[in-house]
């Protein structure tokens, strides 16, 4: 459904581990989101939204959608923007954001593969 690869870290991009959170953009982001941001780039573009129940995956680390924002597949497809927040709860605190379940934090370093797949 969707692939890309980690490109680059934001000088700040990691501070949001103890939230549980990343921010992603494409890697043509503006400098200012870009320090917040882990840069990525498109292998595959989307072909269908992403939904409760699809998995992404960070190299070989899974993780479960449990929500989706009403406005994340939207920013997602233009921006290669959203926020990922991996607490597993059925409702996303903001618009442009994924909630993900999963084992742990994930692995983050420039060269991972970020895959989607629909269930």
């Amino acid at each position: 459904m969707y692939q890309s690869i980690i490109t680059g870290l934001g000088a700040q991009a990691l501070d949001f581990q103890e939230e549980n959170m990343l921010i992603l953009f494409a890697d043509n982001a503006p400098d200012a989101l870009a320090e917040i941001a882990v840069l990525h780039q498109h292998q595959a573009p989307p072909t269908e939204e992403i939904k409760i129940g699809d998995q992404i995956l960070f190299g070989e680390e899974s993780y479960l959608v449990t929500a989706v924002g009403r406005e994340a597949n939207h920013t997602f497809q233009t921006m290669g923007h959203c926020t990922l927040r991996f607490d597993a709860q059925d409702e996303p605190n903001l618009p442009g954001e994924i909630q993900l379940s999963g084992e742990k934090f994930p692995t983050i370093e420039v060269g991972v593969k970020i895959e989607i797949q629909s269930k």
